[in-house]
C-alpha cells in the first residue's frame, strides 16, 4: 500500500532503550501510529481507511514477544490489536477508529494533530 510506513525492526534500538520506552517514544513522535500483528486483516482495513482520507500512518508490526512487552504501554492486560494512537492518545482498535469516523470526529482529530489537511 503506497504511503504507509511499515517497519519490522525490533523494538529495541540499543541496550539503553527498553521496549516500553521505545514504544512511548514512537507514540509521541508520530501523529498517527498503528501497532499491529503480522498478517492482521483488521490492520489492513485500518490502514486502508486512513490512507483513503489522506493519512499516512506509521505501522509497527509486533511479533509475539514484542506484543508481551508492549502490553503495559498499550494500556491493557490484553490490548486490542491493531492499536491506533492519534496525537499520542490511544484511540483503540478498528471498532473505535470506525466509530470516530462514522461520528464525524475522526477527520477533525487528524487535522488537529497535523496528519491530514482534508
Amino acid at each position: 500500500m503506497q504511503g504507509v510506513l511499515t517497519t519490522k525492526a525490533p523494538l529495541t534500538i540499543d541496550a539503553g532503550e527498553t521496549t516500553e520506552r521505545r514504544i512511548q517514544r514512537l507514540i509521541s513522535e508520530n501523529p498517527v501510529i498503528i501497532f499491529s500483528r503480522s498478517s492482521c486483516c483488521m490492520c489492513h482495513v485500518m490502514k486502508r481507511l486512513l490512507t483513503t482520507i489522506g493519512v499516512h500512518p506509521t505501522v509497527i508490526e509486533l511479533d509475539e514477544v514484542e506484543m508481551e512487552k508492549a502490553r503495559p504501554v498499550l494500556g491493557a492486560a490484553d490490548p486490542i490489536f491493531p492499536a491506533v494512537f492519534i496525537g499520542g492518545a490511544h484511540v483503540g482498535g478498528l471498532e473505535s477508529l470506525m466509530a470516530l469516523h462514522l461520528s464525524g470526529k475522526l477527520i477533525p482529530k487528524l487535522r488537529e494533530v497535523g496528519a491530514t489537511w482534508l
